[in-house]
């Protein structure tokens, strides 16, 4: 099997925290039609969340309409990935890091 962390990337971005999250096209294809299929589509929404975020805390969370999405990312040495991200209706409790 492939990984799925290497390969195309789909989008690259950077975050509050001072490092850039980036997601391939394999691995958001196991995202959206394994994981949490309800994210198809929402490529913007994530990039969104992970530049933008309300607050961070074990996750980033952001407001959309009346639901929030969040979008997990592992941070390895310099580099950042998306491990997943979901719609949920509310934040999971965790250590505020940012803002402070």
């Amino acid at each position: 099997m492939e990984n799925l962390f290497v390969g195309a990337v789909l989008f690259e971005v950077g975050t509050p925290l001072g490092f850039r999250v980036r997601v391939t096209r394999a691995y958001w294809e196991l995202i959206t039609t394994v994981k949490h299929p309800v994210m198809a589509g929402r490529e913007a929404a994530v990039q969104e969340v992970l530049e933008q975020p309300d607050e961070i805390r074990q996750s980033r969370y952001r407001a959309m309409g009346q639901r929030w999405f969040c979008a997990v990312a592992k941070r390895l040495n310099s580099d950042g990935f998306l491990i997943t991200a979901y719609p949920t209706d509310a934040i999971k409790e965790g250590t505020r890091i940012w803002p402070r």
